[in-house]
């Protein structure tokens, strides 16, 4: 019912009605994929913080520069 390699364990106990599931998160870097490790680091910290200011500083120049393309062949006279 469950698979081997998953990080959820459940077990019944036979002389109570209680259930026991318990939940293993994954703490080794080996389990993690390479997109969770680059992910991780490319969106956390100071490099995170750096990565979206330049992020949003290129997002304004590309809607900057295209307004301004578009102005001018929409407001070129003939």
């Amino acid at each position: 019912m469950q698979s081997p390699e998953s990080g959820v364990h459940y077990s019944r106990w036979d002389d109570s009605s209680r259930d026991e599931v318990s939940v293993a998160a994954m703490s080794s870097t080996e389990e993690a994929s390479c997109c969770q490790r680059l992910s991780r680091k490319l969106c956390t910290g100071r490099l995170g913080i750096a990565m979206k200011v330049l992020g949003g500083v290129a997002l304004f120049w590309v809607i900057f520069i295209l307004g301004y393309v578009t102005g001018y062949y929409v407001h070129k006279c003939k």
